[in-house]
């Protein structure tokens, strides 16, 4: 998965929000899970990049809660 840009997010509605977020969780427990067999060698710099692409579609929904 490419990194997500804050003017896509923005785009998106609330439901296409929350599966991205899913998406995106899940594979992140993938890569956690790759890290711990100790197989993620070419991968790791993934990790950080997706964990903060979460928190910028969480952030995007919680505002799109407050605006309701």
């Amino acid at each position: 998965m490419t990194r997500i840009s804050m003017k896509t997010i923005k785009q998106l509605n609330e439901k296409d929000l929350k599966s991205k977020i899913q998406e995106s969780r899940s594979e992140l427990t993938k890569l956690r899970i790759d890290g711990a067999k100790g197989t993620l060698r070419k991968q790791s710099g993934k990790l950080k990049p997706l964990r903060h692409d979460i928190a910028r579609m969480l952030t995007r929904v919680n505002e799109m809660k407050r605006e309701k």
